[in-house]
């Protein structure tokens, strides 16, 4: 192989890198979300739990999408 490819393939580990690095900060944001939705609809349960009102679920709805 000559030295022209290697010279390219190298031009492109910057972008590469950013890009793993991008990866990672994305793959690590949204985990850190679902674990905190999660930790917040372990919470509601317990007030509720605590509260002993469980008819006022309604004060509490769930995060839906509607048409």
């Amino acid at each position: 192989m000559s030295e022209g490819f290697w010279f390219e393939a190298g031009a492109l580990v910057p972008s590469i890198g950013v890009g793993l690095l991008f990866w990672f900060v994305i793959r690590s944001i949204l985990r850190a979300d679902r674990a905190e939705r999660e930790a917040d609809k372990q919470a509601e349960k317990e007030y509720l739990a605590r509260r002993g009102d469980h008819e006022k679920r309604d004060e509490f709805p769930e995060h839906t999408i509607t048409d």
